[in-house]
């Protein structure tokens, strides 16, 4: 009952949030994807599953982000054609009896559910922006101050041993036998990555917010959030945030002021990871043989198997989309393997792979949108960059487009960083004759 209650919960507090703004209707997804670890592993249900689904269901349905002028509707026309291509072609192939339907929902769901964030995400204004960077900012202190308690009082004390918990139980080789730490979260990759996905919206609340309280508000969650990354012991994580923050520091134009804040931060978390042995799990980045025998597993074992032998995919969910615990034993002919790329070739096919593919090298293109001058254009940089370097190390990894709530801050970026913002937008004259040119299109009456 009390999952189902949290799934009521979560469904009319979104669609609420999502009426009053776009903005706000993604921090309450947001608040739900961040408490979804905890939550699932604490009430033992299957309904616990569906929490955050409900909540971005309730997003999807609002009608705020759809009631847009016809000047947004063109500047994110290209970005609906996408989402219509992506999600069109797992939806045929949901019809064909690969799998058992139960396990075809839940594969459709892990390869489309999340493809509507990129329309979102091309819709966000600036003043979603501020409040979306506001919400991050909090959330990622409240997940901070539990990652705290795991680590004073134990994991175990907040993620009871289960099916649900059985990978964080799984991690336990942070320095000294440790367990990695997952706050709020599935797993502590999925911690680690999202405190690495938050830092380029605090980097712009930090570097833009009209008042101090903001500003000391986004540099304490900073730190909170490259602590969280070591906290986390992700090795992959700490390689992005490192790349992130040595970005920010060569190449942003910001006042001497904050530049020596930034790097007093800096000094900080590192004199933490250097004086606590349960935070220095990157080092073992030195170990190369073990990293070339893990990028070879991930990248030869069985990719050219699968496409000669699964031309069209094995369905979907046949392929290593995550199933929960109860639906595991029904999947026909599963595959495993720990490749995002290998995993879309098992299930949609070779049309799917070459539709991602294809939509990949197109947001690829669109560099010069992100790289525009914009008030936010550190934090635009920086989100198009970690999107980039996520799909080009997903080779390595699996778990990139189901992620909670990773795969949200993703798609959401992808989406707002390769379309014109609205400062951006053509002058209004070239906006009415683009506009002229749409089937359909009619001058509005006048009153």
């Amino acid at each position: 009952m009390i999952a189902i209650a949290l799934c009521i919960l979560a469904f009319g507090a979104c669609y609420w949030a999502g009426k009053r703004s776009l903005g706000q209707g993604l921090v309450a997804v947001l608040v739900f994807g961040y408490l979804y670890g905890i939550l699932r592993a604490n009430l033992i249900t299957s309904i616990s599953h569906f929490i955050f689904d409900a909540g971005l269901i309730g997003l999807y349905l609002s009608p705020s982000w759809r009631r847009v002028s016809e000047e947004q509707k063109l500047r994110s026309k290209a970005m609906k054609f996408w989402m219509i291509l992506l999600i069109a072609w797992p939806a045929i192939l949901a019809l064909l009896p690969f799998q058992p339907w139960l396990v075809s929902l839940v594969g459709l769901r892990g390869n489309t559910f999340f493809v509507p964030l990129l329309l979102l995400g091309s819709r966000l204004l600036e003043k979603d922006c501020f409040v979306l960077s506001v919400g991050i900012a909090v959330l990622d202190l409240v997940a901070f101050v539990f990652a705290c308690g795991e680590y004073v009082l134990g994991v175990p004390r907040f993620f009871p041993f289960s099916p649900v918990t059985f990978i964080i139980y799984a991690s336990i080789d942070a320095g000294g036998g440790f367990f990695r730490i997952p706050a709020t979260f599935p797993t502590a990759h999925a911690f680690g990555a999202t405190m690495v996905a938050s830092i380029p919206y605090l980097i712009g609340l930090w570097t833009s917010a009209p008042k101090r309280f903001y500003r000391m508000l986004a540099l304490a969650s900073m730190g909170c959030a490259l602590v969280g990354v070591l906290m986390s012991s992700t090795r992959v994580n700490f390689v992005l945030g490192c790349a992130m923050v040595t970005f920010f520091v060569f190449t942003a134009k910001v006042q001497t002021k904050y530049r020596v804040a930034f790097m007093m931060v800096i000094a900080l978390v590192g004199v933490a990871g250097v004086q606590n042995v349960r935070f220095q799990r990157f080092k073992s980045l030195r170990d190369t043989d073990a990293l070339t025998e893990r990028i070879a597993g991930s990248v030869n074992r069985g990719f050219w198997e699968i496409l000669s032998e699964y031309p069209m995919g094995n369905g979907l969910g046949g392929g290593g989309t995550s199933i929960p615990y109860f639906l595991q034993g029904q999947v026909r002919n599963p595959i495993g393997m720990e490749n995002e790329y290998a995993r879309i070739l098992s299930e949609q096919g070779v049309i799917g792979l070459l539709l991602w593919l294809s939509f990949l090298g197109w947001a690829l293109f669109k560099f010069r949108v992100a790289f525009a001058p914009d008030p936010r254009g550190t934090t635009r940089r920086l989100v198009w960059g970690l999107c980039m370097i996520s799909f080009a190390t997903a080779w390595i990894g699996t778990g990139l487009l189901t992620s909670i709530p990773g795969t949200l801050f993703l798609l959401m970026g992808l989406g707002w960083t390769t379309i014109p913002s609205a400062r951006l937008a053509p002058a209004p004259e070239r906006v009415r004759i683009a506009l002229q040119r749409q089937p359909g299109w009619s001058a509005p009456r006048a009153g």
